[in-house]
Parts: structure tokens; C-alpha cells; sequence
């Protein structure tokens, strides 16, 4: 039979190839889990790290504890010894070796899961996971409950019976996950994290009916721990009975013995505030009644003391005491008038003597006088200004370099008009302009620069 070769559209893999995807499907496949057997192979490199295999009578495993976890597991492995292991799945690429790649070790036998159980709660203490600052309080009166549990167990029955009893009022959601076996951990984390996620209910429940250390286990899970320490809903517990203690309980804000006693400990109690308040509205009706009758006493004095006060009486008083005030203000009006009128006379005398005819006379004589001090005191300023500037023309003639060429002297240039003063700024054959008095004219230096001869 012969084979054909790979066509362009097959993938081939390498070893390194094939071995990389492998890893990753088995690390992606698998969550950490636990694995139970017996030690053989041990071998302690100096490097601290522990390699091994953990056997039963039909199969075997390699795996490998590194040196930072195999300082804390408490007790020194043996070959032959029985251990409770925990840890992922992986594959050792370059030699393509499936393994089990542990975090942590217990002794075997009875109370493994115990020590698992004491182990894991000292470490997460440690951390503060357990601390009170961390716990959130319960909402007073929750609209909508989360609950996170099995669809198809007792606990959610009794859940659902003591919502309704206690607080009817308040809708419940439902995330379904398995709380027993080896994919419980992982589900209870997708099921809160999908109640957290969708903001549901103000408080979450986590709970399971009761049963063995094994059939809890899945409550004990580091990692759904670490999920409910993030919540930002409040959670309350209620797992097993009430002598079963989980790693969920400790961290869970709330934890109760029962799951329906989470059920009570997340909602009011709705027939006691129906007592409180009937009993409120009782007292109510009564405090009403009261007030109603001290009103009707009230009523009565003021009519008794209206019928003292009849009518007529108040109606006189009243156009006397309106004669009266009728009197007193039109005396005071014609007060006001003379007043006025004495103010008034006053007025037109002072403007009598302020009139504006008067005061334009002033004002023209004024004008005139100023107008006189203006002229004179220009005419002296002008005279002053003349005599500087005479002054000061004579100065700048005598300074002026025009009058130094009137007297025979002339200025040598170069042809933009730069004045030549120093012997290395003319050479012979250059250009020059000489300026005179009345003119200019160009000319050519026909010889080199000497030094001046005087006579």
C-alpha cells in the first residue's frame, strides 16, 4: 500500500510544534485537581525542586513539585509513601512526558482532606481573605435575589419556600451549577461570576444541601474562594448542616448553618414587619382620633367665644375707632400742605436769585479775562521758543560738516558711499567718490596708501 505525500493544503507539524499544542489543549482541558497514590522514582536535585511518580497497581504518572512549593508541604516524601498530590496537568515539551506539574502535597490516608482542608485555610487566613474589614453588609430590603446552587437539589426547594414566606416580594434568579465532583469548583465559579457579571440580585447565595467532607469538597476550592473574596454583591453561604464548615463560609460576607437559613439571613422578615405594622397603624388610627378630639374642643371654645363677641358690638367699635383715624388724617394732609407750600415759596426765592441770565453774564466776563492771560501767555511762550531755536541753529552751523566743506575740505567715499578713514580701507585701483562743497565727482586711486608728510 503506498502513501501519498502531504498536499499544500495539509498542515505538517514539527515535534516542537505538535508537542506546544498538546501542552496547551491539556492545560486548557484540565482545572487543578488532586491526584491520590503512591511515591516511587523520588529524585531531590540540588536545585531544591522534587521529581517523581505517583503509581497505583494499573498506572502511573510522572510529576514535579518546584522547590518554592515543596519548602512548605510539612513532611519529608519517600518512595513507597502514600500522598494526597494537587496540582495541573501539563507536557514537558521537549521530550513530549505528560505530567502533573504540583503546587502542593499531604500525606495519604485518613484526614488527607482534612489537612488539605486545615492547609488551604491557614494560607488564605494568612492572606486576610477571612478578614472582618472585608465583609460587605447585607442589603436591609433586597428587590431581587441571586441564587447560586443546584436547579434540581432539596436546598433550592427550601430556599425558594423561605423567600416566599419571609419576603414574597422579592425576585429570584436561578444560576444553575453541580455543587459536587470534580467539575463543581469550576462551575460555581462560572455561576457567580455570571451573577456578578449581569448585576442581578443585591445579594447572592451560594448553597448545598448537607453530606460528607467528599461531597462538600468542591466548596473548599482555592479558587472559587478567591472568586467570592472578589465579589462586589454581597454573598451569604449556606452549605451543609450546621456543624459543616466550608473555605466558602469563611470568606462569604454572611455565613449560615443551612441553606435555609441563607435563605432567612438575606430577607426581612416580612410577617414580623406586617405585625409592626399593623401595630403602627393601630397606634396611628388612635393618635388621629385624639387630635381630632382636641380640634373639636378647639372649635367649641372659639364659638363660645365668638357668641360673647356678637357681631354688632365689633361693627360699631369699628366705625368709631374709623371716624376717629378719618379725623386724625385729614388733619395731618392739611399739615402736610402748608408744609409743602412754605417749602415751595422757599424754592422759588433761591432760584429768583440763581437766575441763569445772571450767570451767563459771569460767565461772559470770565471767558474774557481768561482769553486775555491765554493770548499774552502764548505770545511769551512763541518769543521764548524762537530764541532757542536761533540758539540752537547757531550751534549745530557750527558743528555742521557742510560748513567744514564750504572751507575746502572734501570727504573720500568708497562707491557706497561709506566714508574711507583708515589706510587698509583703499587700495590702488579702487573706485572712490570724493564728495566737495557743491559737488562730487568720481575718481580711481592710482597708487598705494604712504604715510602722511606735513609741511
Amino acid at each position: 500500500m503506498s502513501v501519498q505525500a502531504p498536499g499544500p493544503e495539509t498542515h505538517v507539524y514539527s515535534p516542537v510544534e505538535l508537542n506546544r499544542e498538546v501542552r496547551l489543549h491539556i492545560e486548557a482541558g484540565f482545572p487543578r485537581l488532586w491526584l491520590a497514590g503512591e511515591i516511587s522514582n523520588l529524585a531531590r536535585p540540588p536545585s531544591g525542586h522534587l521529581y517523581f511518580t505517583i503509581k497505583d497497581a494499573r498506572s502511573q504518572i510522572r510529576c514535579a513539585l518546584f522547590r518554592g512549593n515543596a519548602a512548605g508541604i510539612g513532611f519529608k516524601p519517600e518512595n513507597g509513601m502514600e500522598v494526597l498530590v494537587r496540582g495541573r496537568l501539563s507536557l514537558y515539551e521537549p521530550r513530549g512526558d505528560y505530567q502533573l506539574i504540583a503546587d502542593g502535597m499531604l500525606e495519604g490516608g485518613a484526614g488527607a482532606l482534612s489537612q488539605a482542608f486545615e492547609a488551604l485555610k491557614k494560607k488564605l487566613e494568612a492572606e486576610g481573605l477571612f478578614d472582618e474589614s472585608h465583609k460587605k453588609p447585607l442589603p436591609k430590603w433586597p428587590r431581587r435575589i441571586s441564587v447560586v446552587t443546584s436547579p434540581s437539589g432539596a436546598a433550592i426547594r427550601d430556599i425558594l419556600e423561605t423567600i416566599n414566606q419571609r419576603w414574597p416580594g422579592a425576585d429570584v434568579r436561578i444560576y444553575p451549577s453541580q455543587v459536587q465532583g470534580e467539575a463543581a469548583p469550576a462551575e460555581l465559579i462560572r455561576a457567580l461570576s455570571a451573577a456578578e457579571r449581569h448585576r442581578y440580585g443585591d445579594v447572592i447565595i451560594l448553597a448545598r444541601g448537607g453530606g460528607s467532607l467528599e461531597d462538600l469538597w468542591a466548596f473548599n476550592d482555592e479558587q472559587l474562594a478567591r472568586t467570592i473574596h472578589a465579589l462586589e454583591t454581597p454573598i451569604v453561604c449556606g452549605v451543609g448542616h450546621e456543624t459543616d464548615f466550608s473555605i466558602a463560609d469563611f470568606v462569604a460576607d454572611v455565613r449560615a448553618p443551612t441553606p435555609t437559613a441563607a435563605a432567612v439571613a438575606a430577607t426581612p422578615d416580612g410577617p414580623a414587619l406586617r405585625l409592626q405594622l399593623d401595630r403602627l397603624d393601630q397606634q396611628l388610627s388612635r393618635a388621629m382620633d385624639q387630635s381630632l378630639q382636641r380640634r373639636m374642643q378647639g372649635l367649641d371654645f372659639v364659638e363660645r367665644r365668638l357668641a360673647r363677641q356678637h357681631p354688632e358690638r365689633r361693627l360699631d367699635e369699628l366705625a368709631r375707632r374709623n371716624g376717629e383715624l378719618s379725623r386724625r388724617a385729614e388733619i395731618a394732609v392739611r399739615r402736610q400742605i402748608e408744609s409743602r407750600e412754605r417749602l415751595l415759596s422757599g424754592h422759588l426765592a433761591r432760584l429768583s436769585a440763581c437766575h441763569p441770565r445772571r450767570q451767563i453774564e459771569r460767565a461772559e466776563r470770565d471767558v474774557g479775562s481768561l482769553k486775555l492771560r491765554l493770548d499774552r501767555a502764548a505770545k511769551s511762550r512763541l518769543e521764548r521758543a524762537g530764541e532757542r531755536l536761533g540758539s540752537t541753529l547757531r550751534a549745530l552751523n557750527a558743528v555742521s560738516p557742510l560748513a567744514v566743506l564750504e572751507r575746502g575740505y572734501a570727504v573720500v567715499r568708497d562707491p557706497e558711499g561709506q566714508a574711507l578713514t583708515q589706510r587698509d580701507q583703499i587700495k590702488k585701483g579702487s573706485p572712490i567718490n570724493i564728495l566737495m562743497d557743491q559737488f562730487e565727482v568720481d575718481a580711481e586711486v592710482t597708487s598705494e596708501p604712504r604715510e602722511r608728510r606735513l609741511k
